[in-house]
Formats: C-alpha cells, sequence, structure tokens
C-alpha cells in the first residue's frame, strides 16, 4: 500500500462549524494533528455557520473545547495560538446558491493551483444537498483531484432516503471524492481485527463454521440519551448503530482476506460479505430482531429516568433504545454460523467488544465434576473500555484432583505500547487529507447494509410494541433478546469487564 502525505496545500472548510460536533470532536482531532506535526504545513480551517462570528471569538470557544473534550486536555498558550492563526471564518447560509459563489472566490483569492480542498458537513443530513449542489454550481467540486467531500452520519432514514442523498452527491461528486465517515472504524482496535487476522497465520485456519460457534458484537452503553432526544426520537438503537457501526464489525469478523490492504480491495471484501447476509422477510422478524426501550433504574449508585421521561422525548414514545439481531452469512466460510449483533442505552456496563465463541471439543475426555463446560471457549476483541484481546481457555488448577475453570491469556495495548492511541477521528481526518479511503464507507455497501434491515424497521413501524419500556436501566437488555439467541441453544455471553466495572 502506497502511504501519502498530505497536500502541504490544504483548506479544510467546516460547514456547520458551530455545532457541537465541530467543538467536541473535530477541531480537537485537527489540533491533536496539529500537534503530532501531522497536519499539511500550510493548513487553514476555513469555519462556516450562518450566525454572527469572528474567526477569534470562534477559535476562544474551540480552545475550551479542546480543553474540555481532547485526550491531551488544555492546550499550552503559545501551543494554541500558532494553531489558532490557521483558523479562518465566513458567515453562510447554505441555502443561498450565491453564497456559495462568495465562497469559491474567498478560496480562490488565497489558494495556490493545486491546494486541496476539503467540505466537511458537520450539518444535519437535511442540508447535505444544497451544500453538495451549491459547491458544484460554484465549480468547487470540478477536480477529482484535489477536491474532497465528507459526510456523517446519518446518511439517510431508510434506503429511499438514503439513495435521495446519495443521488444529490453523485451528481457533484465522483465516488473517489466521497468520503462517508464512521468513527467506529478510525478506532485502533477495530482496525487491529484485520491485523489480527490476516498477519497471523494461528487464526485463518480456525476462522471459519468447523471451529466458530457464533459471533457476538455487543456495543453497550450505560448513558441515555442525553441532549439527543430529539435525533433520538426519529433515529433509535437499529438506525443509530446496528446499520453502521455494528455491519461494519461484522464484516471486518466475517470478510476475506484481501489481496492487498488498500480501499478498493478492503471494501470489496466488505461488500462481499453484506451480500452474502441471508435475507429477513418481514414474516421472519419476531425470530430475528428484537427491540427494547429502557425503563428507570439504578446506574453505578445513581437512579436514572426511563427513556420517555427524557427531555424531548415523546412521554408515548415507541422508539427503541435497544436493538438486536441475529443475521447469518450465506457462503462457504459461514454458512449457519449466526452473527448476534446488540446495542443498547442504559444497559449494566460501557463495553464495546467482539466474542468469538468456539465448538465445544468434540468428545468430553474428562468427568462432569472435572467442569469442562463451565465456560466456553473464546476469543474477546476488546474495543471499550479495555482496548486489548482476550483468549479464554479451560486449564487445571494446582492440586492432586482434576479440576478445570476458565482461564484468561490478554494481550492489552496500553500495556504492550505503552503510548496513547489517537482518538478515531484524528485517525480518519488525517486519511481525508492523505486521499486514503480505506477506513470509509462506500455507497454500495450503505445501500447493501440499508437492504438488509429494511424489513426489520417495516414491520417494527407496522407493528408497534405493546410491552415498552420492557427493561430497566441498569440491566443487560430485555427477556426477549435472551429468547433470540435461546431459539439456537445459546446464551448472551457475559462481556469481559475489567475487575473494577460492574459485572452486572
Amino acid at each position: 500500500m502506497e502511504i501519502r502525505s498530505p497536500n502541504p496545500d490544504t483548506v479544510f472548510v467546516l460547514f456547520g462549524a458551530g455545532g457541537d460536533l465541530s467543538r467536541r470532536l473535530i477541531v480537537p482531532a485537527l489540533f491533536n494533528l496539529h500537534l503530532d506535526g501531522q497536519l499539511p504545513a500550510r493548513f487553514r480551517l476555513l469555519a462556516v455557520d450562518r450566525q454572527d462570528n469572528q474567526a477569534a471569538t470562534l477559535a476562544q470557544s474551540y480552545r475550551q473545547g479542546v480543553a474540555d473534550f481532547s485526550r491531551r486536555g488544555a492546550p499550552a498558550a503559545d501551543v494554541w495560538t500558532e494553531f489558532a492563526t490557521r483558523i479562518d471564518y465566513q458567515r453562510m447560509d447554505v441555502t443561498d446558491p450565491a453564497a456559495f459563489t462568495a465562497l469559491g472566490q474567498r478560496l480562490s483569492a488565497k489558494a495556490v493551483p493545486a491546494t486541496d480542498r476539503i467540505f466537511y458537513m458537520a450539518t444535519p443530513p437535511s442540508l447535505f444537498a444544497p451544500i453538495a449542489r451549491g459547491l458544484g454550481a460554484a465549480g468547487l467540486a470540478r477536480d477529482p483531484a484535489c477536491s474532497r467531500i465528507v459526510v456523517e452520519k446519518p446518511l439517510g432514514h431508510d434506503l429511499r432516503s438514503f439513495r435521495e442523498i446519495n443521488a444529490v452527491l453523485g451528481e457533484q461528486f465522483t465516488e473517489k471524492q466521497l468520503y462517508r465517515i464512521d468513527h467506529f472504524l478510525g478506532k485502533e482496535t477495530v482496525q487491529n481485527i484485520l491485523a489480527m487476522r490476516f498477519a497471523n497465520p494461528i487464526f485463518e485456519p480456525v476462522w471459519d463454521r468447523r471451529y466458530i460457534d457464533h459471533v457476538v458484537v455487543t456495543v453497550a452503553e450505560t448513558l441515555g440519551v442525553e441532549h439527543r432526544g430529539a435525533f433520538y426520537e426519529r433515529a433509535g438503537a437499529l438506525r443509530d448503530m446496528v446499520q453502521n457501526h455494528l455491519m461494519q464489525l461484522l464484516c471486518l469478523v466475517a470478510m476475506e482476506p484481501p489481496v492487498a490492504y488498500d480501499a478498493d480491495n478492503i471494501r470489496g471484501r466488505k461488500l462481499d460479505v453484506l451480500s452474502a447476509l441471508r435475507p429477513i422477510t418481514r414474516e421472519q422478524v419476531p425470530q430475528c430482531a428484537v427491540r427494547g426501550q429502557y425503563a428507570d433504574g439504578w446506574i453505578n449508585g445513581a437512579r436514572v429516568p426511563a427513556y420517555r421521561h427524557e427531555p424531548e422525548v415523546n412521554p408515548q414514545s415507541n422508539t427503541e433504545t435497544y436493538a438486536a439481531v441475529r443475521l447469518f452469512v450465506d457462503n462457504w466460510r459461514w454458512q449457519d454460523v449466526p452473527f448476534y449483533l446488540r446495542t443498547g442505552k442504559r444497559l449494566t456496563a460501557a463495553v464495546w467488544e467482539i466474542s468469538i465463541r468456539f465448538r465445544d471439543v468434540p468428545h468430553r475426555a474428562f468427568p462432569a465434576s472435572a467442569g469442562l463446560n463451565t465456560q466456553p471457549v473464546r476469543l474477546v476483541i476488546q474495543m471499550q473500555p479495555e482496548q486489548g484481546i482476550v483468549l479464554k481457555f479451560m486449564a487445571k488448577e494446582p492440586g492432586s484432583a482434576l479440576r478445570l475453570r476458565p482461564v484468561d491469556m490478554r494481550f492489552s495495548y496500553r500495556e504492550a505500547f505503552n503510548m496513547p492511541s489517537p482518538e478515531a477521528y484524528e485517525t480518519l481526518l488525517h486519511d481525508v487529507m492523505t486521499g486514503d479511503a480505506t477506513l470509509f464507507m462506500r455507497a454500495d455497501q450503505v445501500e447493501a447494509a440499508w437492504r438488509v434491515l429494511m424489513p426489520v424497521l417495516e414491520a417494527w413501524a407496522d407493528n408497534p410494541p405493546d410491552d415498552f419500556p420492557n427493561y430497566a436501566a441498569g440491566t443487560w437488555g430485555p427477556e426477549s433478546a435472551e429468547a433470540l439467541v435461546a431459539a439456537d441453544g445459546n446464551s448472551w455471553l457475559t462481556p469481559t469487564l475489567p475487575p473494577e466495572a460492574p459485572a452486572g
């Protein structure tokens, strides 16, 4: 894979510059790249918003955002001042086509001929189309080699709306110019799934249906909807997490080895997985997917309210805060191996992990008293709160009696490398600047994921739940989720928590 350096002359146009996403994630990531010497030499940040503002005022707000949300904490005054000189501001109404002509004139006035222009849409999806059309009409999308556009999720509310958004983006930008960002894919441990699988020959021989019984992908949160009640009412757990984040994790586990580590190969192998997912019919939805909504309960010793009592949430809301689906990849490697994906808010612990459960031994040579099957052998890829890999297997206890018990073989990124991992947005923004699309979603991937889940969304919309809320905050979710995996003779594997975390 060719490693490119960013163009020394790069302007980063940030639409929605006054919003929460820019302050919490994007600018802190850019500042950390600045500290690490990874920003282009003549990098400029052009902040665009519709509010009356000044560059210096916005820079001060950004500085507080860096202090509050950066992994490095509050910036030193001299270093921040150096970074702040790179920030400009332009007031702009993106629904006014004439405003893009002014934007183009400003960009041209300060640019050398080969300047890279990155347009980042940290805006509601409703503004994607007018921004894309405005950029196209002003000639700012004309050069595929120098112009790139980054769009945040949600990429539509369903398959139809995704196609509408994608059609508008595709009218103005080529696919190679489009970077659909999923911050999960920028996490170090997510990237290292490929390294673990394809750089180590010990895993590949057992990475298939002969040795793996099932796979569980868990993204559990203790938080509620916080300040996002209005957004979450329109989204729900299936759209917000499963359709993008969890499906991408499934792809990394199930994909075939790429010919080369580059964008086309990696994304092509992911599409193969999504294309092989067994379709779910409307009639099959009750056996393949469950939903839940949290009631009040206790989290870390504090009483928390039910979802229907959260700010900006309908008191009779039927929006799911928990979703679990069972999927099958119909190919030679994975035929009939269930993949269970689950996510939820206000669960027992905040933990993100992939658990690969291996098949039981074919013959039990040890007596039942030895305790062979007290815990299944499994490989756990941890993403949060720990970052690492745990192999759980059976070993004999010390002593003369034959007694087996489960033990852990652990790898920790923190302990092994003794250095902090970059935040996901740091990795992804640097990749945008170098033109590396490996960790970004292609249009056909997003469409395939929507296509798989549309029957679930439609069935849920046509059949409102009659048992919401159906799980207490601080638990692992509704009983119906247990029934989902029990139908296959399985049970949810307890996530691998650090010692200080609650076990549930």
